[in-house]
């Protein structure tokens, strides 16, 4: 039941002691506000990492060669190991079992492209159709490359999006002929990339005819492949690593490079990085959660303190209350009701200035590794609760303490 002069009567005692009142909810509202704050930017930092494992497939294996550094069996160092259509094929059937997606590559990274009167230079990469997955490449219109493409060495092309606003100026594309170092090649689809303008200012074409019109024979630059991922996330970094490792072992046997040599075959592994990166992001979250409870447990304790000084200033009229007859439970209740008030007011304003600050500054961040700092509502909000009910327990000793009081020695008391 709502008691109105109870509200009176705490309103008052707030009122004359103004700045005590005022230090108690400062702490409690900062408390909460730098956990909001620390939650934001640990979200914010989650999402910065997984954009930026967005730009490719998570569970990606890459590999590229480079020169020997070591002599092996009769060989001399300085070698470039150059692979081949039958590296990519010897590897696929290995692993094939393991593999959701695979793609062989041959690139040129400066090559003319024109369209009409527009030119510039573009990466051109000869690639498989699974390239479009591993590269979380999304087809705005058109279409990706095909498997009916790379048999027929077809001259076709999906540009970036780059590339249609810089060459075709608003024009659509599909079906346009674009030349690359002269020759015609049919657009065919345009692609937008999460990587953006650098991904995007790329035009893929089969490899089968990037090999053929560049003199390549059978020579690829690399080969990217995604494992299949297993329901436990430390069982897939596991096969990964180990696939990764097996990998560069078969590669190394097919072109006779030294095991210990590490410059010649190079295997990268983005689900080996993202775990450790997400571990370090669970650390940095877990740091920001102490911080910000260790801050809200010091708001709490001054709130108790507080309510310690309130009973000894009260004892007198604690006592003349008990001696008129009111009930312990009233005197706790009463004392409660001050420490709950304070409490849920201040962690409330905290809750509210916190999240007001993110919505404000959060867009302005521009950071590849801190992105969206937001905070979910109902987890800030059952802080606060948890706060109140701290705060709750915090202001019980003091007011069961008054409760205990005997009405002669709180009429004794000076």
């Amino acid at each position: 039941m709502f008691d109105l002069e109870r509200w009176q009567e705490i309103f008052e005692t707030l009122r004359k002691n103004k700045l005590r009142t005022f230090l108690t909810g400062l702490s409690v509202a900062s408390g909460i506000f730098i956990l909001v704050i620390l939650l934001g930017f640990s979200k914010g930092i989650e999402n910065g990492v997984k954009s930026e494992f967005e730009q490719d497939a998570t569970n990606k294996i890459s590999v590229w060669t480079g020169v020997t550094t070591k002599g092996y069996k009769g060989l001399n160092p300085g070698r470039y190991i150059q692979m081949k259509n039958s590296t990519f094929e010897a590897i696929e059937n290995q692993y094939d079992d393991y593999f959701e997606y695979r793609s062989k590559d041959y690139m040129i990274w400066g090559g003319t492209v024109s369209y009409n009167n527009e030119t510039g230079d573009y990466r051109i990469r000869g690639t498989l159709p699974d390239n479009q997955f591993i590269e979380n490449a999304d087809i705005g219109s058109g279409r990706f490359i095909n498997e009916s493409d790379i048999e027929e060495s077809k001259k076709v092309a999906v540009i970036g999006n780059k590339m249609k606003v810089d060459l075709f100026k608003g024009e659509d594309p599909i079906n346009k002929n674009i030349q690359i170092f002269g020759m015609n090649f049919k657009v065919v689809g345009v692609f937008y990339d999460p990587g953006g303008d650098r991904e995007e200012s790329q035009v893929y074409i089969p490899v089968s005819t990037a090999q053929k019109i560049f003199n390549a024979g059978e020579n690829i630059r690399n080969m990217s492949f995604t494992v299949k991922m297993a329901d436990n996330f430390d069982e897939a970094v596991a096969m990964s690593n180990a696939i990764a490792l097996g990998m560069e072992q078969k590669i190394k046997q097919i072109h006779t490079v030294a095991p210990d040599d590490v410059s010649a075959v190079r295997v990268n592994n983005t689900l080996e990085q993202a775990e450790k990166i997400y571990s370090l992001v669970a650390t940095i979250q877990a740091v920001f959660w102490f911080v910000g409870i260790g801050t809200i447990i010091a708001g709490i304790v001054g709130v108790g303190n507080i309510m310690l000084i309130i009973v000894k200033e009260r004892t007198k009229e604690i006592g003349i209350r008990k001696a008129l007859g009111a009930l312990p439970i009233s005197i706790v209740g009463m004392i409660l009701q001050e420490a709950v008030f304070v409490t849920m007011f201040a962690g409330l304003f905290g809750l509210i200035f916190g999240l007001g600050l993110l919505e404000l500054v959060g867009p302005q961040i521009e950071s590849d590794f801190i992105k969206y700092p937001q905070v979910n509502f109902n987890i800030a909000l059952t802080t606060v609760f948890l706060l109140v009910f701290a705060g709750a327990l915090a202001g019980f000793i003091p007011a069961y303490r008054a409760a205990k009081i005997k009405p002669i020695v709180a009429l004794r008391d000076e």
